[in-house]
This record gives structure tokens, C-alpha cells and sequence, in this order.
């Protein structure tokens, strides 16, 4: 077991939401299997930010799929960076690249994909997507397949 996970702030503790988006609140532990690929998959159906124009409410489904290299994202910290959206006025197709790229500076991951599925609003649904892959490795490639090949065949 690491002793890295002593470090973690927010996990066992009282929980203290941020009021705007604050990517300080998120937090690493050693991934112990960092010898293999494998995949990580957060699922955060209650993702919540305002419309920079109007003030209005969005609501998502926010979808994170990672393979980890040596750090991995602590679940509890990844809730209360989301949450931190929720008085915070982005479009959503900067809320997905904005995780992203908070993710990929906090753990470095092999490959990283982050994709909303916010709900209609004036009748119209924005499935935003983004992905990751470490340069100049087979990620990279994977990441370039993966965006070339996104929804292909889909109706």
C-alpha cells in the first residue's frame, strides 16, 4: 500500500465546496500498476455549469476515460473540481477542454478522453468531445485514430 495516500486532503475529511471553478482542489495518488495499461473510467452524471451568456443552468453527463501512467486522480478531489463549475459561466465545449487539460497537467496519463453529454436546451443537445495521447508515443497515435474515427458509422 503507498503511503501517498496520507497526503490526500479531501478524502476522511469534512467536505468544503468551492464556490467557482478552482483546480487546486484536485489531488493524485500512485498508480501501483503503472507497469500496464489499463483503464480508468469516471462516469459524473450531475455536472452542472452556467452559460456564460445568460446565466442559465447547463446540466451533463460529464464522461473521463483515462489509461494512467505513475499518478492517478483521486475520486473524491474529481467531485469537487466538478462541482467547482457549478457558479462557473463556460460554453461546454470549453467545460470538456478545460477538464481535460486540468487532468492531463495533474497526472500526465498515457491517454486521456473527456466528452459531455449536456442536456437539450432549446431543443438542441452539444455532445462536446476531447482526448489526449502522450506525444510522440503509440498514445498519441491512438488519440489521432480515436478523434478520426469518432462516432464513424453513428446515424
Amino acid at each position: 500500500m503507498s503511503r501517498d495516500n496520507e497526503k490526500l486532503k479531501s478524502l476522511g475529511h469534512k467536505t468544503e465546496y468551492r464556490q467557482d471553478y478552482d483546480p487546486s482542489v484536485l489531488e493524485t495518488f500512485e498508480n501501483l500498476h503503472s507497469g500496464r495499461d489499463y483503464w480508468v473510467e469516471f462516469l459524473c452524471p450531475e455536472f452542472t455549469t452556467l452559460c456564460p451568456i445568460t446565466g442559465q443552468p447547463d446540466f451533463a453527463e460529464i464522461q473521463i476515460r483515462y489509461i494512467p501512467d505513475q499518478r492517478m486522480v483521486e475520486s473524491k478531489s474529481l467531485k469537487l473540481y466538478l462541482f467547482s463549475f457549478r457558479n462557473h459561466g463556460d460554453f461546454h465545449e470549453d467545460c470538456v477542454n478545460i477538464i481535460m487539460d486540468d487532468l492531463v497537467r495533474l497526472m500526465e496519463p498515457r491517454y486521456i478522453e473527456v466528452r459531455g453529454l449536456f442536456v437539450p436546451r432549446g431543443g438542441i443537445a452539444i455532445h462536446p468531445f476531447v482526448n489526449y495521447g502522450r506525444p510522440n508515443t503509440e498514445y498519441e497515435q491512438m488519440a489521432r485514430h480515436r478523434m478520426l474515427n469518432y462516432r464513424l458509422g453513428d446515424k
